[in-house]
C-alpha cells in the first residue's frame, strides 16, 4: 500500500504544473521542496518572458517555437492576470551579424507559426524609443510577444495544485530513494518517508543529483549546467522591451521590470553545486557593457539594484550553450514501467505541455483515471 499515487521532487515551474495536472486527475499528489516556498530558484531567475523564442529559429528548432507561442496563447487566455501581452523591439545597426532582411525573414516565419503580426518603424519614431542610440541604426522592428512574473505565476500554479488536492511540504530536502516491487520510497531529511507508485523528479538542476540517490542505480543522462545572470538597473523603459545583440552576437534582453530595467542574460558553464550559483562579475560587466553600448549610457557596477542567477540544463556538449537545443526532455528509469519520471530542461512557457506530456507517461502504466484539459482551467 502506497502513501501516494505520484510523489514530486521540486515545486519550481514544472514541478507545481505536473502536480496541478495530477490533482486534476484524480491522483494522490506530495510535491515536495527542499527551500522553504515554491520557486525559490530556477523559476524565479528567469528573463521573465513567455515567448515562442524567435531565436531558436536560427538553429532550426520549429517544433519547439511552434509549441511555446501555442502555450504562449493559452496563458494569454488563462493566466490573464499573470501573464501580458507586450512590444518587443529589435534595432538593427550597421555591424550586427543579423541583417534587416535576416530579421524580417525570421519574423515572417514566427508570424506563421503563430507569433502574430510585426512592422517596420518609422524612421521619424526612432527617437522616441527609450534613448535607443541611433547611429548606425538601419531598421527597428517591433513584434509582440509575453512578460510574467514567473515566481508569481509559478506559485499561481502550486496554489491551484494544492486546492485540487495536491499535498505539499516544504524544507524537505531528499535523502534518497529505494525502488522495490515497483513501489518507489523516499526519505527526506525531516520527514518520515513516504512511498509512491511513481515519482517526478523535476529538480532542475539538481536532477542528476536526486537520480544519483536512487537504489538500485539507473541511468543519468549526461548534462551540463549553464548559469543565465540578470541584472536590474536604475532605468526605465517607456515602450517596451529591446532585443539586442551583445558583443559576441549573443541576444540581450532590456525589460522594464517594477519601476526599473532587468538586463539579461548571459551563458556560462557552471561546475559546482547548484544552490552556489551566483553573478560573475564578468558577467554583470558583460551585460553593462551591452546596455551602456544600445543606450548611450553609463551606467557602472556600483548602480546596479540587484542581481540573479538561474542554471540552465542542457544535453552535453562542446558546442555553445547559446547553439544547443532547448528541447525538454523525458527521462525514464524503465521505458515499459516507468518509477522515476525525469525533466531535463525545459522552458517556462512551455510549462503546461510538459506536465501534459509527463502525465500521458503516468497514465500509461497508473490507467484508470480521468484526464483533464488544464489549457482550459484559469489561474
Amino acid at each position: 500500500m502506497c502513501d501516494f499515487d505520484l510523489i514530486i521532487i521540486g515545486a519550481g515551474i514544472h514541478g507545481s504544473a505536473v502536480a496541478r495536472a495530477a490533482a486534476l486527475d484524480g491522483y494522490n499528489v506530495c510535491i515536495v521542496e527542499q527551500y522553504s516556498e515554491a520557486a525559490r530558484a530556477t523559476s524565479s531567475r528567469s528573463s521573465k518572458l513567455i515567448h515562442g523564442g524567435l531565436r531558436y529559429l536560427e538553429s532550426n528548432q520549429f517544433a519547439l517555437v511552434k509549441e511555446c507561442l501555442r502555450e504562449r496563447h493559452i496563458l494569454l487566455q488563462t493566466a490573464s492576470s499573470l501573464v501580458k501581452l507586450v512590444p518587443f523591439y529589435i534595432p538593427v545597426y550597421k555591424n550586427n551579424s543579423r541583417p534587416a532582411w535576416l530579421i524580417a525573414s525570421g519574423l515572417f516565419i514566427y508570424r506563421l507559426l503563430g507569433g502574430g503580426k510585426f512592422k517596420k518603424i518609422a524612421k521619424a519614431e526612432w527617437p522616441t524609443l527609450d534613448g535607443l542610440e541611433i547611429k548606425n541604426l538601419q531598421a527597428v522592428f517591433q513584434y509582440y510577444d509575453a512578460l510574467t512574473d514567473d515566481k508569481q505565476l509559478t506559485q499561481a500554479i502550486l496554489q491551484s495544485a494544492i486546492d485540487h488536492g495536491a499535498s505539499f511540504r516544504t524544507d524537505t530536502k531528499l535523502l534518497g530513494v529505494q525502488i522495490d516491487n515497483n513501489i518507489v520510497s523516499a526519505s527526506f531529511n525531516n520527514q518520515p518517508s513516504v512511498s509512491a507508485k511513481i515519482m517526478i523528479n523535476a529538480s532542475g538542476p539538481w536532477v542528476n543529483n536526486v537520480l544519483a540517490n536512487v537504489t538500485p542505480s539507473t541511468d543519468i543522462l549526461p548534462v551540463d549546467l549553464v548559469q543565465g545572470t540578470h541584472i536590474i538597473i536604475p532605468r526605465t523603459l517607456s515602450k517596451g522591451i529591446y532585443y539586442i545583440e551583445a558583443s559576441d552576437k549573443r541576444v540581450i534582453f532590456a525589460i522594464p521590470w517594477k519601476q526599473h530595467c532587468l538586463v539579461g542574460t548571459t551563458e556560462t558553464v557552471f561546475n559546482d553545486s547548484p544552490e552556489k550559483v551566483r553573478p560573475l562579475a564578468k558577467e554583470m560587466t558583460y551585460l553593462l557593457s551591452t546596455w551602456n553600448h544600445y543606450f548611450n549610457d553609463n551606467v557602472t557596477a556600483d548602480d546596479i539594484l540587484q542581481s540573479f542567477a538561474g542554471l540552465r540544463v542542457l544535453p552535453a556538449s562542446a558546442a555553445s550553450a547559446f547553439n544547443r537545443t532547448r528541447e525538454t526532455i523525458l527521462h525514464c528509469n524503465d521505458n515499459t514501467n516507468p518509477e522515476i519520471i525525469s525533466i531535463y530542461g525545459g522552458k517556462l512557457t512551455a510549462h503546461r505541455a510538459t506536465a501534459e506530456a509527463v502525465m500521458s507517461i503516468v497514465h500509461r502504466r497508473l490507467t484508470g483515471y480521468k484526464r483533464t484539459d488544464t489549457s482550459r482551467l484559469r489561474l
